[in-house]
């Protein structure tokens, strides 16, 4: 799933962000508003890892709402 598919729904996906990520604030999760960058921003700052990391896990997390996406869509037809 490309980012802006997830920025376009990110008050969908906000609650999966917070499961993912537990530190992350709701006040977190509104100024982030979806932008990938203030995202692992703020991954990386909760977490004390590197951005690298940061953009790993974020990229991995696309990729699971794109599994899970294409998992739904067989299931519902």
């Amino acid at each position: 799933m490309n980012w802006e598919q997830v920025q376009g729904k990110w008050k969908q996906y906000s609650g999966t962000v917070k499961e993912k990520w537990g530190r992350l604030t709701d006040d977190d999760l509104q100024e982030i508003a979806g932008k990938r960058e203030q995202l692992a921003g703020r991954i990386q700052e909760r977490y004390g890892i590197a951005k690298e990391v940061a953009e790993k896990q974020i990229d991995e997390f696309a990729r699971a709402l794109e599994a899970d996406a294409k998992h739904a869509s067989t299931h519902h037809n």
